[in-house]
């Protein structure tokens, strides 16, 4: 089965009534309805007007609530929006069931060109990073910066943690999947994941863990959970394997935005290996290696990213003089904590900081 044959899921108006998505303090949600998809798009009020817009792109498993802490902290920066991808958090499968990375990134570019917010400042994780790149190269008028965390670049020697993830691309293994861990809960289910995506499981607060499980109890109760999971990490791997112009290094070396690259000394899903090759592929691009981090350091070190998104910022005259002072106030606190860096492509600077409490789900890829 391709990544674009219909889906053999029920229609989005006669799914089952769920669970409410949770919606964090200062954040809100609003669906978007575009051709052939609909998306749910969480939003915080900027801190003030004029602020320059900016559009955060979750991973395979997770959902726009991945982005909340970072959105957060750079709400005096930038006018935030995160995008639940088509099939994943509250927006429904797309009509045309592609999940394909091009998929992805044509849902993107259809948001911004109606919303007619662009161009932005452009963040992708994992799935996301991949798709935000496509985007990028493909339409560079709608990107002014791009944040890349743990973006899945093809790789020829997959580490062997992300297997799992690349198995579920095949046909069959997720219905296979779905009833070998019937019996499991949510809760074990999202410390497996957590477990797979964070450098230290650890930093997770209680109530940060209670929310994803929440997160997950709601999901299980979609019938196209697995189906969307499934097609997008064929996505993925269908991605890998593509050459000539619409190759995914290719791509990224046509991107004409600053790039700023994240990468976590124990993600289990990217190879950490993978930064300088991406450092030398972008052709304007800072590399932000942290040791500690995980899969998904935008949750795990939220304010060392949002140091490293302004100085960004700041080095491409892009931060206007109030959010540079707010800028130099953090970057102070954290440089006295001797716990952030950050690094011209190829020096491979290290740094962590952050005590977030998290929310959200998010799986690999």
């Amino acid at each position: 089965m391709s990544s674009t044959e219909l889906p053999s899921v029920s229609p989005a108006n006669v799914l089952p009534r769920v669970a409410p998505v949770r919606v964090a303090d200062g954040e809100q949600l609003r669906s978007m309805g575009l051709p052939g998809i609909s998306l749910t798009v969480r939003s915080r009020p900027p801190a003030r007007e004029g602020l320059p817009p900016a559009l955060y792109v979750h991973g395979l498993g997770g959902s726009s609530q991945n982005w909340s802490a970072l959105m957060a902290l750079l709400d005096g920066t930038v006018d935030g929006e995160a995008v639940d991808l088509p099939g994943f958090g509250d927006s429904p499968p797309p009509d045309d069931g592609d999940y394909s990375v091009t998929g992805h990134a044509r849902a993107v570019i259809r948001y911004l060109d109606a919303s007619q917010r662009g161009p932005v400042h452009l963040f992708g994780n994992s799935l996301g990073g991949a798709v935000s790149t496509r985007v990028a190269a493909l339409r560079p008028d709608l990107v002014r910066t791009l944040t890349l965390v743990s973006p899945a670049l093809p790789e020829l020697r997959v580490q062997r943690s992300a297997v799992p993830t690349v198995l579920l691309s095949v046909p069959g293994v997720a219905p296979l999947f779905t009833r070998l861990t019937r019996e499991w809960t949510a809760e074990q289910r999202v410390r497996g994941v957590m477990a797979l995506c964070y450098g230290d499981p650890g930093r997770v607060t209680p109530e940060g863990f209670r929310h994803a499980v929440e997160e997950m109890e709601r999901r299980l109760q979609l019938p196209y959970f697995w189906d969307a999971m499934a097609r997008s990490a064929r996505g993925i791997v269908n991605a890998y394997t593509l050459g000539g112009q619409h190759g995914l290094w290719r791509q990224a070396e046509r991107v004409l935005a600053p790039t700023l690259l994240i990468y976590g000394g124990r993600d289990q899903l990217v190879g950490f290996r993978m930064a300088h090759r991406a450092a030398r592929a972008f052709r304007d691009s800072r590399l932000l290696t942290l040791p500690d981090a995980g899969h998904v350091a935008m949750m795990e070190y939220s304010d060392t990213v949002a140091t490293a998104f302004r100085e960004l910022l700041a080095e491409t005259g892009e931060l206007d003089d109030r959010a540079a002072k707010d800028a130099e106030a953090l970057g102070a606190r954290v440089r006295d904590d001797g716990r952030s860096a950050t690094a011209r492509a190829g020096s491979g600077a290290a740094g962590t900081e952050s005590d977030d409490g998290t929310s959200g789900v998010g799986t690999g890829g």
